[in-house]
């Protein structure tokens, strides 16, 4: 196997190309590398997202990690990442994590790559609480660690999420989910999250499914809506939807 081994600064831009100007309270981000012990012993490059005034009590150890498809990377859907993670560290006060991988589109080093993600907000951060965001093939790895963890995930987020190896599903169940689809997905069909709907399992619960008509599979169309429910969930699945009331997604980025 050939490992890859990615430059800090191909993961692109820190914050969003039209984010405001850097106020006082304005997130810090900045690239790091997650070191990963398996195997294939090798470190997976991510950019974190922090808050400036930090205390790990207030927030009760909430964390997010946004993770993209089989083409790795950090922008997520129709390059949403960035702001969402912007907007979810400033409004929430909490650490957010754009993952990338060591080696993409492999279920089992990707699911490494998320534990030792976790692992490393928890020793940074005394994170405790993890809502897990995966778009694509980043449903796999969400659901495989979701399975794992019932205590420290909370809640998983997809966006035009495959089927194969997300039997995890079964077990996120009394765990919140929300699905996001284009019924317009020419790579994964809107049928794959139909499908996941109903794997999610039988004890109670919170799951929604979201479709967007004719929308393709990075949501292109409907990027900025994909974005508020995203963050909206977020903040239900971790307890601080009413930090979130009000908060409007603008075409500028402007919070």
């Amino acid at each position: 196997m050939t490992t890859v081994h990615h430059p800090l600064s191909s993961l692109g831009p820190l914050h969003p190309a039209q984010a405001p100007a850097i106020t006082p309270a304005a997130p810090i981000a900045e690239r790091i590398r997650i070191t990963v012990h398996d195997p294939h012993d090798h470190e997976a490059p991510a950019i974190l997202h922090r808050p400036r005034c930090y205390n790990a009590r207030e927030v009760r150890g909430a964390a997010v990690i946004l993770i993209s498809g089989a083409g790795g990377g950090v922008s997520g859907p129709s390059g949403i990442y960035p702001s969402l993670a912007d907007k979810l560290t400033l409004h929430l006060s909490i650490p957010v994590m754009r993952l990338g991988y060591r080696e993409p589109a492999r279920t089992r080093y990707c699911t490494a790559d998320v534990l030792a993600a976790m692992d490393y907000l928890t020793q940074q951060y005394q994170s405790t609480r993890f809502v897990l965001v995966g778009w694509s093939f980043g449903g796999s790895p969400c659901f495989t660690v979701a399975a794992r963890e019932p205590e420290r995930v909370v809640g998983v987020a997809t966006v035009a999420s495959q089927t194969a190896m997300t039997s995890g599903i079964s077990k996120l169940s009394p765990r919140p989910l929300l699905l996001l689809h284009g019924t317009g997905d020419t790579v994964l069909s809107v049928r794959c999250s139909v499908a996941l709907y109903g794997q999610y399992g039988s004890e109670g619960g919170s799951r929604e499914l979201k479709t967007f008509p004719g929308d393709d599979h990075g949501l292109s169309q409907n990027a900025e809506e994909a974005e508020r429910w995203i963050l909206m969930f977020a903040g239900r699945a971790l307890g601080y939807q009413e930090r979130l009331r009000g908060v409007e997604i603008w075409r500028t980025g402007r919070l």
